[in-house]
């Protein structure tokens, strides 16, 4: 129980230098992006490339994965029901909130969680490879049918997911391991090297996000459909994924509290992004994101120590 507190504190530790970095404006106004960007592009990839290479590609595949899709799915469908008649919001609206209520930060923050809590970061994978490779692409063209006269095709959909870097460095890392590929070391040390930069930066530009936000203003309408995502987030989804994860791929042990820690994340801020790029529920999924956020925090501790 002292290693699941030691490895909050630790990634707790990182995120305040980066609320104290992003506070004083030492790194400059551009600093969360541009930390964002390095993530995305350079380091998480090769970290997924180093991780999934040296995996067990049936663990990857295995009932994590399946855990985080039918749980997400079913949240999503959830939320869509729940709020069809209730909040009387267009589609794209609705897609936003179930994105923000479905969609976990398996990056940004699932990463290091599994890294320093759950000590192993092959159980971020299965998660972020579900989200990146078959949620995200999904969610975004329920935006784009709600938004767009001519619908992007399948054939755009699949063609811009591989083109993501975090799905190349999964696939990558996975083709290795499935084909029991030995890496030079000439190619595996600069790999290594650029992996270890990825936890740091993101947990530093996550706590540089925090900065001045403040949740849930008198003048925003959506409110309600915050405080029914934030907590279809960080209770709902957490109670469903260890019903599935427990009753029917029957875990145990280290693998559920995993699948259990996994869904208690917090909404991913990439919903933000794509909400501001279709310019719907744009208020929506940034307090959303906010105030599950703060919420993980006693949400992921109430999970370790019950299923610890």
């Amino acid at each position: 129980m002292l290693g699941v507190f030691s490895g909050f504190a630790v990634v707790w530790a990182v995120i305040l230098v980066g609320f104290f970095v992003g506070k004083k404006g030492i790194l400059g106004p551009d600093a969360r992006v541009t930390l964002n960007r390095l993530t995305f592009f350079v380091a998480s990839p090769a970290l997924l490339f180093k991780t999934l290479s040296e995996s067990d590609p049936l663990s990857v595949l295995g009932p994590l994965l399946w855990v985080a899709l039918i749980s997400a799915f079913l949240i999503m469908g959830i939320y869509i029901l729940t709020t069809k008649w209730w909040f009387k919001r267009n589609l794209a609206d609705q897609t936003v909130g179930a994105m923000s209520a479905a969609t976990v930060n398996s990056a940004n923050l699932g990463m290091p969680i599994a890294i320093y809590v759950l000590g192993d970061i092959g159980h971020a994978a299965p998660v972020i490879l579900f989200q990146l490779a078959i949620l995200t692409p999904i969610n975004l063209a329920m935006l784009d049918a709600a938004t767009s006269k001519n619908p992007t095709t399948l054939r755009s959909i699949i063609g811009q997911s591989f083109r993501n870097p975090m799905i190349v460095g999964s696939l990558s890392g996975l083709a290795v391991a499935l084909m029991q590929l030995e890496i030079p070391q000439v190619l595996k040390d600069p790999i290594d090297l650029i992996a270890g930069a990825s936890i740091p930066a993101m947990l530093i530009a996550f706590g540089i996000s925090l900065v001045d936000s403040r949740p849930l203003a008198k003048s925003s309408p959506f409110n309600k459909d915050v405080l029914v995502a934030s907590a279809m987030k960080l209770i709902l989804h957490p109670i469903i994924a260890w019903l599935i994860a427990a009753f029917i791929f029957r875990l145990e042990g280290e693998l559920l509290l995993s699948a259990i820690v996994m869904a208690s994340l917090p909404t991913a801020q990439n919903v933000f992004v794509n909400a501001s790029r279709y310019n719907k529920g744009v208020t929506l999924a940034k307090d959303t994101v906010l105030i599950t956020t703060i919420g993980a925090i006693p949400a992921m501790v109430a999970v370790a120590v019950i299923f610890q």
